[in-house]
């Protein structure tokens, strides 16, 4: 009931801010717009999509959004329409979605929504990837308590698949409208957290202190790494062996031996934050907040409990008060945790919460004093008037002299970004460990010197650390490792924080790899390369743990590289990388325009076969010979601009989809595209003025006006469905207007007569008289059979023109060549010789014929 309560108050909040009111923005100075998004009405073709980068900053309370569209989806009609036709709105934190990278990944995607309805309630949204068929009017509220602050994405897509990178002939398909309304609210100070703003945050005290620890035995010193590097620098063999030394700033620490015992002392620093038992009594059931900022890599961080004691006199080994008494801690990572969502919990009155390799950014924790006691065996909350008073402290172990890990025995080192030379993709680069001597002409660099030593484990970690631009979460992370032997290494990535065994985001070895929706693993059956691409990888910082054994130092080479790439695999040779900025104008993103044979996100969809892709050519091409039909007709009647008309459509079409299908390109795509729309128009139109008989003049004139709007139609929008109903009324209009000056002319006195004339059946006559003329005349000028015969087949290619889809294009596209250029054969055959009332005529022309009738007038 509060959830939904909270859901229908955000709603009606949403709405009062989007009217322009500030009633529900909360106590005053309290909360306040941070900021706010507004897209007016946007057409979204065929498989065409877009980005939509929102922040949310860290004081964030709630993000109320508003969707509006042209159509409205329910779950029975998304079951039913098929994916390649769907419009969706799809969200994502930290890097723009991708919903049709994998079927299972999208059916994931529609059923967090399937199965919620809505984003109402305390859902945990933050890891989730949703999307949302477009609705008429939707209203998405999220708040603070179920989503992160941060970066957020938002995606548009009409329609699903891998045809949607895929290059198109012609893009059939119905095109939406849709508008956005973002408002984002934020509390006022950064002690007040929550939907409301009226949740208090306590900051806790913190110290800082220096840990001595020893670690385990080392039973050979020898292979000290730090001793090899020394000695390496001295020799200058880390020049030979193409090897960087890192800087000053992350060098490796000397390892000290104390005495006989071989024990290799290492630094750890320990920071210790805690609070104030006074201001520290809850009530049953109430909870209190914290938040502390880890700033560096952590090997753990732990809560305990250092004081629990009643607002009472009172002894803690008490039994009657304090055999159900719990104190509950929640832990959630960049957001509020409650009860029911926590990332950690645990009852630190008796034992501490620890939480091993935290990741970097601000947690939160919420304390919960509960008392339980147990009826039937099964443990129930009982009401209790008694307050607890408590104290806890939290530890947070850092590693230091560039060490990492439990124990802080394992090496790190830090990667700078180096910018790809001559890069047509913003951000590709490719990063190297920060060097001090050698140079980042190569991309790559090598390892095994990089590697963690020690003689006691059996495997070690090497952990790498990386910066992700802001503004570069449309980029690919590329990762690479090549060696001379099998691989025997494990990757493990993670983002914000070390990764293990235990947490990690991404993993690969040579044989297995992870099944994130994000990732896409390339490795070789010989098991020497392992290869990754991490999918518009998040901008921030990212680890890589190299789980390695330790005894095979030095005997293989095996280098690494690490790259920002613009399109995976280079979209696979089967496409061209192509980037894009998002709505908002702060990310760039990339991706495939794949051709004709190929789709998918990295155009690795074989979607026509070579065979198929050979018979598409013929049809498409050899389709045009239809032409020959009324180029032959024209030029035997001697039309001769209409022979030059046909057969210069029928050429450019053949020329144009030979290109289209990547078989031969005489000129560039756009001009044979504009050539063979433009002529086919005209053919269409000229057919159709052909069967009207008026004098030169007229005809020129009515060809001019019809050239400049058919070459608007190519230019402007040439693929639009529309286009051919808009060519056939121009050329119907053309046809009725020739007619319309030829009849008015020839029977002016029916329509003007010198005086009205009131006897009716007189004129009427007259009407009944001119009609049947009419009637015969038109009967002599067409022959009515081809007539039929031509409209059978313009109706076909009507019919051929709607039919086409992105799968079927090629057969229909040629039905559509045989059966326009046969319309047109049948209805130039049905003219019969121009005349009008049995008077022969010029054959008509575009440009004048017979120059010399002037001086034959004169004579």
């Amino acid at each position: 009931m509060a959830a939904s309560g909270l859901s229908l108050l955000l709603i009606l909040c949403s709405w009062s801010l989007m009217a322009g009111s500030a009633a529900c923005q909360g106590p005053p100075g309290l909360s306040y717009v941070v900021s706010s998004y507004s897209r007016g009405e946007t057409w979204l073709r065929p498989y065409a999509w877009s980005y939509l980068r929102v922040e949310l900053p860290p004081w964030f309370s709630s993000m109320a959004m508003t969707f509006l569209s042209d159509v409205d989806i329910d779950m029975e009609q998304m079951e039913r329409l098929p994916k390649s036709t769907l419009p969706v709105i799809c969200f994502k934190e930290g890097s723009p979605p991708i919903p049709d990278i994998s079927e299972t990944y999208l059916k994931d995607s529609f059923s967090n929504f399937i199965l919620n309805g809505s984003f109402g309630g305390a859902q945990n949204l933050s890891n989730v990837d949703t999307c949302i068929p477009f609705q008429k009017n939707l209203t998405v509220i999220l708040t603070s308590e179920q989503i992160s602050p941060g970066i957020w994405y938002i995606g548009f897509f009409n329609g699903l698949g891998p045809a949607r990178t895929q290059s198109k002939m012609i893009s059939r398909g119905k095109a939406y409208v849709f508008s956005t309304s973002i408002f984002v609210e934020g509390c006022a100070a950064s002690t007040i957290w929550g939907p409301y703003c009226n949740q208090t945050v306590d900051m806790i005290s913190c110290s800082q202190s220096l840990l001595n620890k020893q670690s385990r035995n080392l039973l050979d010193l020898t292979m000290d790494k730090s001793g090899s590097l020394n000695h390496m620098m001295r020799s200058g063999d880390h020049r030979k062996s193409g090897y960087h030394l890192v800087s000053k700033g992350f060098s490796m620490v000397e390892k000290q031996v104390v005495s006989n015992t071989s024990m290799l002392t290492t630094a750890e620093n320990l920071i210790t934050c805690s609070n104030s038992i006074e201001s520290s009594c809850l009530g049953q059931g109430e909870l209190k907040f914290y938040f502390l900022d880890i700033l560096g890599i952590a090997s753990q961080f732990k809560i305990s409990s250092t004081d629990f004691r009643l607002n009472q006199t009172s002894s803690m080994n008490n039994p009657p008060n304090f055999s159900g008494m719990l104190l509950m801690c929640y832990v959630r990572f960049n957001a509020m945790p409650l009860r029911t969502l926590h990332d950690h919990s645990a009852d630190i009155s008796r034992a501490p919460l620890i939480v091993k390799s935290p990741k970097i950014g601000r947690w939160f924790i919420a304390i919960e004093a509960v008392n339980q006691t147990q009826v039937n065996g099964v443990m129930q909350e009982r009401y209790s008037e008694i307050s607890l008073c408590f104290s806890f402290q939290w530890q947070v172990y850092e590693c230091l002299g560039g060490k990492a890990g439990v124990n802080c025995t394992w090496e790190t080192y830090v990667l700078q970004r180096v910018p790809k030379r001559s890069s047509t993709v913003p951000f590709e680069s490719y990063y190297l460990p920060i060097i001090e001597y050698g140079s980042t002409e190569y991309s790559d660099f090598p390892l095994e010197h990089l590697l963690s030593n020690s003689s006691v484990e059996q495997s070690g970690w090497t952990y790498f650390f990386l910066d992700i631009p802001n503004g570069a979460a449309g980029a690919n992370m590329h990762v690479q490792l090549t060696s001379d032997s099998k691989i025997n290494y494990e990757i493990y990535s993670r983002f914000g924080g070390l990764p293990s065994i235990d947490s990690w985001d991404y993993y690969v070895n040579s044989t297995t790899s992870s099944n994130g929706s994000m990732f896409l693993a390339l490795n070789d059956s010989s098991g020497k390369k392992i290869e990754f691409y991490i999918l518009y990888a998040r901008e921030g910082t990212w680890c890589f743990g190299l789980k390695h054994p330790l005894d095979n130092h030095f005997k293989y080479q095996t280098t690494m590289s690490i790259s920002l790439d613009g399109c995976p695999n280079h979209c696979n040779h089967n496409g061209a990388c192509h980037s894009s900025i998002d709505e908002s104008g702060l990310t760039i993103y990339s991706y495939c325009a794949c051709d004709r044979d190929h789709g998918g996100f990295d155009c690795s969809n074989e979607l026509v076969t070579p065979k198929g892709h050979m018979w598409q050519s013929i049809f498409l091409v050899a389709s045009n010979a239809a032409a020959i039909l009324p180029s032959f007709w024209a030029l035997r009647q001697k039309a001769y601009a209409e022979w030059v008309l046909f057969s210069s459509s029928g050429i450019s079409s053949g020329l144009y989809h030979a290109c289209d299908v990547g078989t031969w390109c005489v000129l560039s795509f756009r001009v044979l595209q504009f050539l063979d729309f433009w002529l086919s128009f005209m053919a269409v139109v000229s057919t159709f003025i052909y069967m009207a008989t008026i004098d030169e003049a007229s005809k020129r004139a009515i060809h001019t006006i019809v050239s400049i709007i058919t070459a608007l139609l190519a230019v402007m929008g040439a693929t639009r469905s529309a286009n051919i109903v808009i060519v056939i009324a121009i050329g119907i209009l053309g046809l009725l207007f020739a007619w319309f000056l030829e009849f008015s002319t020839a029977h002016r006195a029916i329509y003007c007569p010198p005086r009205f004339d009131f006897n009716m059946p007189e004129r009427w006559q007259n009407i009944k008289s001119w009609f049947w003329n009419l009637m015969k005349t038109l009967q002599k000028r067409f022959r009515w059979r081809f007539m039929l015969f031509g409209f059978i087949a313009l109706a076909l290619a009507a019919t051929s023109w709607k039919m086409e889809t992105n799968e079927s294009y090629w057969i229909w596209h040629s039905l559509w060549h045989i059966t326009i250029y046969t319309s047109s054969f049948f209805f130039l055959y049905s003219t019969c010789a121009n005349g009008s009332n049995g008077r022969e005529e010029p054959e008509y022309q575009l440009t004048r014929q017979n120059s010399s009738s002037r001086t034959e007038l004169t004579e």
